[in-house]
């Protein structure tokens, strides 16, 4: 189905969003750089397209049944689509989620009908972490599924299934470089895996943010993190179950000053409003670009809209608070 077909379900409007060519990473990489417009989707995130295989897989093997309630723990973005994808088919979403995440994205997950539970940022080992939290919620409740994104591989079958034929067919099957970041990892091994078998030679490139562990383990087999990043969503310090077998040829470590060069850029110049993890794609792309040379092609994806940060990455005093440059046409 593509994007200009009528749709005989809301849930059709998952995934067959637009590329486009961006204009300023283009000309800085010397090379095309492609931009997948996931904020296309009705969540206004690529975490849609997860969010609707995990249910889907869950009905198929029985686990979810009519009136049931699906539980997850998420920084923000696969709750939204979650709560979507539930609501269009009758079913009921807890969603638990890390108290320094955006506002936004907790007054969207109210909105949208979601139960929210808040818990304070934690490690991983820490038992209160909010993915631990969320499949002790989804076992203390009669009816209910963990979607449990992270170690969930229906969540990259959804772009071995989708996003990467949809690139394929996009870019008319000439497609040298793809990059991102990982945050479950699905979105890179899953359109990694599915490029790979329409042409072994296109190059996987993670590009990681600051406070992450997989470039060092990429590059040096080791899972060390080092520095820290803003971004929400993204940076992973364990190889999940949708990372196993992901291949990635190079990788890219960036910063959060390059990803918010690179949102201000868009903005100003080309009237794309996207959020930080959108922008560190971006500069992995361009980075990318810049070793795979001239005539070749690379994308990316556009993860969410900025507006889903405008009390974060869009606010003045936040920006100074985390140190960070604030946007000229911001100040004053």
């Amino acid at each position: 189905m593509t994007a200009s077909e009528p749709k005989r379900s809301t849930l059709d409007l998952i995934g067959n969003t637009p590329l486009v060519l961006l204009k300023g990473p283009s000309e800085a990489a010397g090379c095309e750089i492609w931009g997948k417009c996931e904020f296309a989707n009705p969540g206004a995130s690529v975490k849609d397209r997860a969010a609707l295989w995990i249910v889907r897989d869950a009905e198929a093997r029985g686990e979810l049944k009519a009136g049931g309630t699906i539980v997850e723990g998420t920084a923000g973005n696969t709750g939204i689509g979650l709560a979507l994808v539930a609501n269009a088919l009758g079913y009921k979403t807890v969603i638990v989620m890390p108290d320094n995440q955006s506002k936004e994205k907790m007054d969207t997950l109210r909105a949208l009908k979601a139960e929210l539970v808040l818990v304070p940022p934690t490690k991983f080992s820490n038992p209160g972490h909010f993915v631990h939290t969320s499949r002790r919620l989804a076992e203390e409740t009669e009816g209910a599924v963990w979607a449990n994104q992270f170690d969930n591989i229906a969540n990259r079958k959804a772009h071995i299934e989708g996003t990467a034929p949809e690139l394929w067919e996009q870019l008319e099957g000439r497609i040298d470089g793809f990059t991102c970041a990982a945050g479950t990892g699905g979105t890179i091994a899953g359109v990694g895996m599915g490029l790979k078998a329409f042409d072994e030679n296109v190059t996987i490139a993670l590009s990681d943010p600051h406070g992450a562990a997989l470039y060092n383990y990429y590059a040096h087999g080791e899972l060390k993190a080092e520095g820290s990043s803003v971004a929400e969503g993204i940076g992973q310090g364990r190889i999940t179950a949708n990372l196993e077998g992901a291949p990635i040829d190079t990788q890219f470590r960036i910063s959060d000053e390059e990803g918010l060069e690179w949102v201000a850029r868009l903005l100003s110049e080309e009237g794309l409003c996207l959020g930080l993890s959108s922008g560190i794609n971006v500069a992995g792309a361009v980075a990318l670009g810049r070793e795979l040379g001239k005539d070749a092609r690379v994308a990316t994806i556009l993860c969410d809209t900025g507006f889903r940060y405008l009390s974060s990455l869009y606010n003045a005093a936040w920006l100074k608070e985390k140190g960070l440059p604030v946007f000229p046409w911001l100040e004053g």
